[in-house]
């Protein structure tokens, strides 16, 4: 788990929480808003990451504050969850995340160009992305890994393909 933080404001989000999955490499990314808290990250990471995969034995993020703070700590205790943190000059065992950091960073530049405020609005596309690619490390693509079939490929939309205008100008706006 981790942030990214320091990000333009995008429909009031300003924060990325990125959680991957030790095993699969399947990530989730998350919008935030500051300030938030261990309280509402936790509240966040149940609502978007449990009900799909359940409580991990362990979890391994930098040591933010909000990973600090006594709920989390607590929180976490009581589900037998062992919290582990990197330190300062062992940045490696966070490294899984900060590698997905600049992996969705670099998405999100190429993406957004010349609108970066819409960061937030290339999220999903953004996670599909990355979980439905192939990765060296599992050899095989994280999507594929998590629930075995295929991905599905994104299918480019030609202006004028849809009588519906709204959906016609949305579809424009996402290949454009």
């Amino acid at each position: 788990m981790d942030f990214i933080e320091g990000l333009s404001t995008s429909k009031g989000k300003d924060t990325i929480f990125v959680v991957v999955d030790r095993l699969s490499k399947y990530a989730h990314f998350l919008p935030l808003s500051h300030p938030f808290s261990a309280v509402g990250v936790a509240q966040v990471y149940f609502e978007h990451n449990y009900k799909l995969q359940g409580l991990p034995r362990t979890i391994v993020s930098d040591r933010d504050k909000v990973f600090l703070n006594r709920f989390w700590i607590e929180l976490f205790s009581l589900q037998k969850v062992a919290l582990h943190m990197s330190m300062t000059f062992h940045p490696q065992i966070d490294g899984q995340t900060e590698v997905m950091n600049r992996c969705l960073e670099t998405f999100l530049i190429c993406m957004t160009g010349e609108r970066p405020k819409e960061w937030v609005l290339w999220l999903p596309l953004a996670e599909w992305w990355y979980n439905s690619n192939w990765h060296s490390a599992i050899r095989t693509a994280s999507y594929e890994a998590v629930y075995g079939p295929t991905p599905s490929l994104h299918v480019p939309c030609i202006t004028g393909d849809s009588p519906v205008e709204i959906m016609d100008r949305s579809l424009r706006a996402r290949e454009e």
